[in-house]
Parts: structure tokens; C-alpha cells; sequence
């Protein structure tokens, strides 16, 4: 494609980005039942060890006093970057942030939050978690944690998520300011085990078609998994559309079990193999309750390493359609060895391969993994977002599905059916306000100064019947982006009309009933997701 490309779109990259660095710290890992404290492999033997001669020598002998432990986190770190992009050292100090999001809990509060404003501000709690017992309300600025002051002293995510984490059975102290009331509230909160969810949502698109989102393989995500496609199943479907877009991956075994549903017995999934590892094999079971039903997988540029998996099982097996854009191209397993002191080391330690026998990692050179982290905005600057012709094969890397399908290795899964990244010069006023976030923005304070209005609506069909967009609403919002310094002609706000109101009730809907309350109004505008559909109606 030629044609230049409006300047709005220089905020994609950041967000691929951001997508990219997650799928780094998931990973595949190949066990997730893995005790706390306890190494997965041997430490090693007592033989001389000139690294640990070199650090006692320059602790005892160095000129100025050093630290012992960061010379150590340097060194391993330093001894990693001659490796792959995915070894990885954890310390104490990180090992919660990393691993939580994997083992399907943590321990906390129970909120989501977002700073705004220079405040901590509630966007929802935790259903039966600790803020809701005691009354924590969406829309509470919290002011103080512990008598510390927190609001408008530039407080970061990571500074308020570690203040307000910690061991079940602590207590914390939090003062917040609610609407309406003039003076603070003060709640003492004892913590305890919060689930979180990999499952964003499951729901009934139309009659015989279900649709279920993941955003990661945690050691809850077969579970959930399980109980939505059985209730998908009582409420008639009999296809499916799962959708893996920006899942960066997780537990390999999890992605596994999740393939398993839909592949006969006997069918290979995925092997892998390394130098220190012997080639082993996960086939199908006879188990699979998903073995009949239609299938798309939805896949794009985010969805990495386990999600890989599960696109090249169903692709390699003619068992489904791929949809979407090229996946990330993570086809390495890592391993996770935990140390006494509460750090662990992720180490590659095997290659996966899909049914057909190809090994789907992109090249990384070891010099510039930073080439490697940000290679997807060199896919959206060479033009393969907007369209395939860029992509080029290796023919030496050409394999074959049972069903006569050529399917390539060496960078990816290439989708069976591609769908471009939208770049219309039609909705350009809808494509600046969403890529700059100021419809997301003008939602947020429509949440927070209507929420005893939104507050109302119950569950999905109540706010979906109930709620819209007023062409007075929409102008404030076409006020709101002035005086953000986004201007534009009568046409074509115009023009976008439809389509921001869809998206800001989307936006609105989230923040009243959360994903449930997203996705089937967002899925209106969703190109990929209705391609999905399309597919699905002519089977």
C-alpha cells in the first residue's frame, strides 16, 4: 500500500509494544505445578567455581564497598543476554509480579484502579473480595494508605499496587473520598487470596455461535475455559469463535488441554525438543467435548507462545480456521529453577513444534534483543499490518497439513484468512479520538459523574436496552476533544458519529459491568471479529 499513513497512527506501535514486553515475561512454561522455594533442577556439584571466587575476591577486596547481591543479579543478567530473548532472571523482590499473574490469584485488596487525576480512583472491586465487604465503592479516590499521603504526590501503578498487595490476614488502612460526601471515609481492609481471571468473557454472539475470549494460559485458565464452553453448549452453540488476540501465552500444559477439546483422539498437538531434552510428544485424548463444533481462532501480531499452540494444533490438523494477522513467533520453552533467597531463573531449555513439524520462532539476533521485542512495529512501518504482500517465505521452512494446506515455519502463524489492520481515511475523527484515548477518557468522567444513573443496570440486556449516546453527549465529547486540541470538519465528525457512540458505550459498559459489558457492544466495530462470523455463518 502507497498511501501515506495518517499521522494518528504513530500510537499503535506504542501499544504493540507494550503488548510485546508482557508476552516476554509469560512465556511457555513447561510445568505449572511447581512448589514455592524449590528448585525444578539440580543446583550442581561442588566443583571450583571461578564466578563465585571472582565476586568473594572483589566483595573482600574492591576498593569501596559493593553489594554482593546486585553483582550477582548483574552477572546472571549479563550471562542471560549471550543466550535468547526469553531466559530470564527474576529477583526476590520481582518474583509476586511476574508469577501472580500465572498462578490465577494473589494476594491483596481485591480492586481495579487506574491513576487519574493524580489519584488512585476504584474502577470496580472484586465481587466477595475484602474492598467490597467493607465497603469500597467504584468511583473512591483513595487519599491516604497507612496515613501516607497518595493523592496528588505522582503516585505510579507499581507504587500503589505494592502498598496495597501483601500477605492474607494483613490489614491495611485506607482514607478515600467519595462524591458527594465531604469529609474522607476511612476503611481498614484486612487482605486476603484474590482470583484473577484469564477468561474475559463468553457469551452468545447468535443463535449457534459462542464466542470466548482468553488474555493469557494461567493455572486457572483450562477451568474457566471448561465451565464457559459447557455453558455455551447448554445455550446451543454449535460453533465457536476463540478469540487469542494479544494473548501473549503462559502455561504450555494449559494450552495442551485447551487443544485437546477440540481435536479427536490421537492427533498430535505439539511436541518439543532440546539439547538436554528428548523429543516428547502431547497428542489429543478421547476426552475433547469441542470435537464437533465449528471453529475460528482469531490470532494477531500480540498473540504469542502458548496461543501459538493452540493456532498451529487447529491449523495443522484442518481442524479449524485461523483468522486475524501473523502471531508473535515465540516457538521456545522456558523452564523456572527458584532459589533459596526467593528468585528464580527462566531458562530455555526446548524448542516447540506444531503437528507438521515446524518450529514457528522468528530470528532474534543475540546482539539486539531490542530488535527482536520491537520487531511488530517494523511490521506495521514495512506495511504488513495493512497487508500480506510484504511477507516473505522461506520455502525451505514449507510444510503441509493432511488437508493438502501449505503452512510455513520460521516467524509466526500466518493466518488462513487475513484480516489488515484498519487505516480508513473515512472515520479519521473516530481514528485519532480512540488512538489517543480520549474517547476512553470521556467515558471514564461520564462513569464517574452518572454512576448512581449507571449504577442501575444490572446485567448486560438491561444497560444494552437501557443506555446510549445522546447527540448532546456527543457533541460534549466533540468539545472535550477541542479543547484537548483536536479539531476537525463538520463532515467528518459527522461521519464518525456512529461509530465513537459504539465505542464510548462500550467503554461505559465496561466500567459498569466490566469485560460482560464490553465486548458484545465492541464487537459491533470489531472488522476481525466479524470476519469470524461471516466464516462462520456460510459453514
Amino acid at each position: 500500500m502507497n498511501s501515506p499513513k495518517p499521522r494518528f497512527f504513530i500510537y499503535l506501535p506504542i501499544a504493540f509494544a507494550a503488548i510485546l514486553v508482557a508476552g516476554m515475561m509469560l512465556g511457555s512454561l513447561m510445568n505449572n505445578n511447581q512448589p514455592a522455594g524449590k528448585s525444578l533442577l539440580p543446583l550442581g556439584n561442588n566443583n571450583y567455581s571461578k564466578v563465585d571466587d571472582i565476586l568473594d575476591y572483589i566483595v573482600r577486596n574492591y576498593v569501596d564497598t559493593v553489594n554482593k547481591s546486585e553483582l550477582e543479579t548483574d552477572a546472571i543478567r549479563h550471562m542471560l543476554e549471550d543466550l535468547d530473548p526469553h531466559s530470564s532472571y527474576i529477583t526476590a523482590a520481582e518474583f509476586h509480579e511476574v508469577n501472580d499473574p500465572l498462578m490465577g490469584s494473589f494476594e491483596g485488596i481485591g480492586i481495579s484502579f487506574r491513576i487519574e487525576k493524580d489519584s488512585i480512583t476504584v474502577i470496580n472491586t472484586i465481587p466477595g473480595g475484602p474492598s467490597e465487604k467493607v465497603g469500597l465503592m467504584a468511583g473512591d479516590r483513595i487519599v491516604r494508605i497507612d496515613d501516607s499521603l497518595v493523592a496528588g504526590t505522582g503516585i505510579t501503578n507499581n507504587v500503589a499496587i505494592k502498598k496495597l498487595k501483601g500477605k492474607k490476614g494483613t490489614k491495611v488502612k485506607v482514607s478515600i473520598f467519595r462524591r458527594g460526601i465531604p469529609n474522607l471515609i476511612d476503611f481498614t481492609i484486612t487482605r486476603d487470596v484474590i482470583p484473577t481471571f484469564s477468561l474475559d468473557v463468553a457469551y452468545m454472539v447468535e443463535d449457534g455461535i459462542g464466542y470466548i475470549k482468553l488474555n493469557k494460559f494461567s493455572a486457572t485458565t483450562y477451568d474457566e475455559f471448561d465451565r464457559a464452553a459447557k455453558r455455551l453448549n447448554k445455550e446451543g452453540m454449535t460453533k465457536l469463535i476463540l478469540d487469542l488476540r494479544g494473548n501473549p501465552g503462559g502455561f504450555l500444559n494449559t494450552a495442551i488441554d485447551i487443544a485437546d477439546e477440540f481435536l479427536p483422539g490421537g492427533k498430535l498437538i505439539v511436541y518439543t525438543e532440546g539439547k538436554s531434552r528428548p523429543r516428547s510428544f502431547a497428542f489429543a485424548t478421547k476426552k475433547g467435548r469441542l470435537q464437533t463444533e465449528d471453529l475460528v481462532v482469531l490470532i494477531d501480531e500480540g498473540s504469542a507462545s502458548a496461543s501459538e499452540i493452540i493456532a498451529g494444533a487447529v491449523q495443522d490438523n484442518d481442524r479449524g480456521t485461523i483468522i486475524g494477522r501473523r502471531s508473535f513467533g515465540k516457538g521456545l520453552v522456558q523452564e523456572q529453577m527458584e532459589f533459596p533467597d526467593g528468585s528464580a531463573l527462566r531458562l530455555t531449555i526446548a524448542r516447540y513444534y506444531t503437528p507438521t513439524g515446524r518450529c514457528i520462532q522468528k530470528p532474534y539476533e543475540k546482539e539486539n534483543f531490542e530488535d527482536y521485542v520491537t520487531e511488530a512495529y517494523h511490521r506495521y512501518t514495512n506495511g504488513e499490518l495493512q497487508s500480506p504482500d510484504s511477507i516473505t517465505f522461506n520455502d525451505s521452512l514449507k510444510y503441509t497439513t493432511p488437508g493438502g494446506k501449505t503452512v510455513y515455519g520460521g516467524g509466526g502463524i500466518m493466518p488462513d484468512i487475513y484480516v489488515p489492520l484498519i487505516t480508513d481515511t473515512l472515520h479519521t475523527f473516530y481514528n485519532v479520538l480512540a488512538n489517543r484515548g480520549l474517547i476512553f477518557q470521556f467515558a471514564f468522567n461520564y462513569t464517574d459523574a452518572h454512576r448512581k444513573q449507571l449504577n442501575a443496570f444490572k446485567d448486560f440486556e438491561s444497560f444494552n436496552k437501557g443506555f446510549r449516546m445522546t447527540d448532546e453527549e456527543y457533541g460534549e465529547l466533540v468539545s472535550f476533544a477541542k479543547d484537548k486540541g483536536i479539531e476537525s470538519t463538520a463532515e467528518k465528525i459527522s461521519v464518525s458519529k456512529q461509530k465513537i457512540k459504539i465505542l464510548f458505550k462500550a467503554y461505559i459498559g465496561r466500567n459498569v459491568l466490566e469485560e460482560k459489558g464490553f465486548y458484545p457492544i465492541y464487537h459491533q466495530i470489531d472488522t476481525t471479529f466479524k470476519h469470524a462470523v461471516y466464516e462462520l455463518e456460510q459453514m
